[in-house]
């Protein structure tokens, strides 16, 4: 029964990207910083409340500072939102780092107008497909999001540093220690999870993709790697950490049981 579930959920979820008109707009999404704690804000839809429990609604990115400087998390799919969630992060300091959770055009496309400054952190799956299917995944984001949108005006830029498979990377942004970790296969082989420990917040991009019941889509035979996945992330998270989900308003941890499976399995 989970299986079907599943299944009918990712079909849906095709068929929604199929369709004639996107499901956000890039031209249109106004985001807006949510503060979580000290220096770490989500940026979110500003109509990201009105949304409907589970309902994914436009990318998310998050913001998180320190005394040395800033890492943003998503750098979005066009130059409009991009630039958003650019003119909030120099609020709080220089722009050091920039991480991608996945691949995915609208959590990567920005990296294009980032200074040459800013390093660019990304799973080491997430940058061998980019390096293979950049052409054919603009063309995909164009289909999903729409033509005029400036998808067409991106050049590929991939990681500085790599995250490998199964491991993790630390950031030093003075006074707050940032881990950046693969947990598995999520949506995409080169899925990451940004954690401030400090604050007891998960970036998550599109695994947990949005409130319960939060299934990501377009898993490519990994169900059982999705579950898996989740399974790690669920028992790594405190019961008071909150969650930026790919695509939805900031939830907590307790929102994950009853979505995939139940909790504990």
């Amino acid at each position: 029964m989970k299986i079907g579930m599943i299944a009918a959920a990712l079909l849906l979820a095709a068929g929604v990207a199929q369709a004639a008109e996107p499901i956000w707009d890039a031209n249109k999404v106004e985001l807006k910083a949510q503060k979580l704690a000290d220096g770490v804000y989500a940026m979110v839809p500003a109509d990201a409340g009105k949304a409907a429990e589970g309902v994914p609604i436009a990318t998310t990115s998050g913001i998180l500072a320190g005394s040395k400087g800033v890492l943003v998390v998503d750098t979005m799919i066009n130059e409009r939102l991009h630039k958003q969630v650019m003119d909030e992060a120099k609020r709080h300091g220089a722009l050091r780092y920039a991480v991608n959770t996945s691949y995915h055009g609208d959590h990567s496309y920005g990296n294009y107008y980032l200074p040459k400054s800013v390093t660019v952190i990304q799973h080491a799956a997430a940058k061998a497909y980019v390096d293979a299917n950049f052409a054919k995944d603009v063309q995909f984001m164009e289909g999903a999001f729409g033509k005029g949108r400036g998808i067409d005006k991106i050049k590929p830029r991939t990681g500085d540093v790599l995250v490998a498979k199964d491991s993790r990377v630390q950031v030093d942004l003075g006074g707050k220690v940032v881990d950046i970790i693969d947990f598995g296969f999520g949506q995409t082989g080169g899925d990451l999870v940004v954690w401030d420990p400090q604050a007891k917040v998960a970036f998550t991009g599109n695994p947990v993709i949005a409130g319960r019941p939060s299934l990501p889509w377009l898993l490519d035979g990994h169900v059982q790697d999705t579950l898996d996945t989740l399974t790690r992330l669920y028992n790594f998270l405190p019961a008071d950490a909150r969650i930026v989900p790919g695509h939805g308003p900031v939830i907590g941890k307790e929102a994950m049981n009853g979505t995939w499976i139940t909790w504990p399995p």
